[in-house]
């Protein structure tokens, strides 16, 4: 793909958001869009080996329940794209490896999707997967008004469910990849009651997620009356979204220093499972092996999302993107057998 990304005069309504999508992929494969100097903290939990594990591999069982749909392995495809051609043929490829193995899928940001309705097709992933755990996703920055536009309701959120067969919303908070974005929304003041008053008005499970830059225990506090069904941590150790920022509008890195802002995801599964104990958490933000997930489940993630390393295989092909997936799990499924854990549920402790 072109690195050429930078230079250019942001753009502004639709069009400016399908053009910035497709400069986010871009800027996505690069790896300057990913933390430097911080990482997920999971390389430090330490994990059991047992030389007699008294267990079988092939027995080692998976499934799990998220949002009431049962999963055959605890792994989601992570919200990625959408709104452009080369975003529907991710999308597309992406579903398709999710309904072969029986795993879930977060879709991008659909925010192009409800101001142009032409936009929508590149989130329509149903044909190829009828049967997966599908969560829609929009921007918490767009349920507060601006002085340029009226603030998102029930009623558009009910759209991005409705029109793409989603069987749940993802509200995403990014407010550093807001502050660091030309144009971006840096108005959040009054952002925790209106989750507070929003989310119970709707008809179908909401998860709060962030994009990369780690939930907070305050955060979580803040919204705890609210009925979030799950909370996505998308913690610090990943992928930047303030230096995928940086890198679509300016070409390089100009704050690294800010960039490195986050909670690394480790830390951030440890913190929601002590604010929330009782709410189902998804771990994202740097899960690059089974190993990883493993660990992540250990420390009480639900199940745990995997977004970047999926981005080039998805650009190929589904048969791509579910091998790599394949052997993810299969390191998810050693992890556990040489560990003892006879499942999902004994490696949380269950």
């Amino acid at each position: 793909m072109s690195n050429s990304v930078g230079g250019s005069r942001e753009q502004t309504g639709t069009a400016g958001i399908q053009e910035r999508k497709l400069r986010h992929i871009e800027a996505c494969l690069r790896p300057e869009s990913q933390y430097v100097g911080v990482t997920t903290g999971l390389e430090g939990v330490a994990w059991p080996y047992r030389a007699l594990p008294e267990l079988n591999l092939n027995a080692v069982e998976l499934q799990t329940t998220l949002l009431g749909r049962t999963l055959t392995a605890p792994v989601l495809i992570g919200a990625m794209t959408g709104g452009a051609e080369r975003a529907a043929q991710i999308n597309r490829n992406l579903a398709v490896a999710a309904q072969r193995l029986g795993i879930g899928m977060m879709l991008g940001s659909q925010r192009v999707m409800l101001e142009n309705p032409a936009a929508a097709a590149s989130f329509q992933v149903r044909d190829g997967a009828a049967d997966i755990l599908l969560i829609g996703n929009l921007g918490a920055a767009q349920f507060l008004p601006t002085q340029t536009r009226n603030a998102y309701g029930p009623a558009e959120a009910a759209r991005a469910v409705e029109n793409v067969g989603a069987d749940a919303l993802a509200i995403h908070v990014n407010p550093l990849q807001e502050a660091l974005q030309v144009g971006g929304d840096t108005g959040w003041a009054g952002m925790a009651a209106r989750l507070t008053d929003l989310v119970p008005q709707l008809g179908f499970p909401v998860v709060l997620k962030e994009v990369g830059h780690g939930l907070d225990a305050g955060t979580l506090q803040a919204v705890a009356g609210a009925g979030f069904a799950a909370f996505d941590v998308a913690g610090a150790g990943g992928t930047s979204w303030a230096r995928v920022e940086q890198l679509v509008h300016h070409g390089q890195v100009i704050t690294p220093d800010l960039c490195e802002l986050g909670i690394p995801t480790a830390q951030a599964i440890r913190d929601a499972r002590q604010v929330a104990p009782h709410t189902p958490l998804i771990a994202s933000g740097g899960i690059r092996t089974g190993l990883d997930a493993a660990r992540a489940l250990s420390l009480g993630a639900t199940a745990v999302a995997v977004a970047r390393p999926l981005l080039e295989p998805a650009l190929d092909s589904a048969d791509a993107v579910e091998a790599w997936l394949r052997q993810f799990i299969h390191e998810l499924r050693v992890a556990l057998f040489v560990g003892g854990f006879g499942s999902v549920g004994a490696a949380q402790g269950e």
